[in-house]
């Protein structure tokens, strides 16, 4: 009988996706029955460890969805070898009001200076608090909506991509591309200005963004959405990657 019982608890814990429940429920009924617990204080507690563990997996999911290409935190950067303007905004930029805002971040600078460090961990931070996140780079969002337009699936994508809370755009500027690629690009980017948060990684200053895009009219359009009200970070600065190499050739 009690077997039988066990079975069934089993059987409808998986149906309803209670898997802390499932895994829990017995060990919590024996220390309910030492601490003499009534069965809505026993109940209670199964249902705040599923609460509590569901939100732990959320978390988790929200950051898995995001496609992050590694799990770089912000307490694993190193702050002291940051560009200066880089670890004076980033106390500012880690409590994510620039989220909440729908303001854009600009980090822009040479390769190697954190960027890319600062915007994954960012984007994990804001997963953490909930928000929905997607991390791409700008060659790749190209061609997913090129690849959409193509397979008329672009209003899909154009409704996914202008939802997310916050949306990372890495390797901005790494590749030039045709009038075609860059007017989609900046209708894209064009959905979520002044309502959602958009980060941009980029090696290149302003005045050479026209290298990307070949167009100065398209060019100074892109710059005015993007930099509107926007959060700009000089991230100009030696390379982590020189300098560890000058310090192993030191050795």
């Amino acid at each position: 009988m009690e077997q039988n019982l066990h079975q069934q608890i089993d059987y409808y814990s998986r149906q309803l996706k209670l898997p802390s429940f499932r895994q829990s429920y017995l060990e919590l009924a024996k220390q309910a029955a030492k601490d003499k617990l009534c069965h809505e204080q026993y109940l209670l507690k199964l249902m705040l460890l599923e609460y509590d563990e569901r939100i732990v997996r959320r978390k988790k999911q929200r950051v898995r969805r995001a496609g992050f290409p590694a799990q770089k935190l912000l307490q694993d950067l190193l702050r002291d070898e940051l560009p200066q303007d880089g670890l004076d905004k980033l106390l500012r930029l880690e409590r994510l009001d620039f989220i909440r805002e729908g303001q854009n971040l600009i980090l822009a600078g040479n390769p190697g200076t954190g960027k890319t460090h600062i915007a994954i961990g960012l984007g994990i931070k804001a997963c953490l608090h909930d928000f929905t996140v997607l991390f791409t780079t700008v060659p790749r969002l190209i061609t997913q909506i090129i690849e959409s337009r193509s397979a008329k699936s672009l209003r899909l994508l154009e409704n996914r991509f202008e939802k997310y809370d916050l949306v990372i755009c890495d390797e901005f500027g790494y590749i030039s591309f045709d009038k075609q690629a860059a007017e989609l690009l900046f209708t894209h980017l064009s959905l979520r200005a002044g309502r959602k948060s958009t980060i941009i990684t980029t090696n290149l200053g302003f005045d050479r963004w026209k290298e990307i895009f070949g167009d100065e009219i398209l060019t100074a359009a892109m710059v005015d959405r993007l930099t509107h009200k926007a959060i700009i970070v000089n991230m100009n600065g030696q390379s982590y990657r020189v300098k560890e190499s000058k310090m192993l050739a030191s050795l």
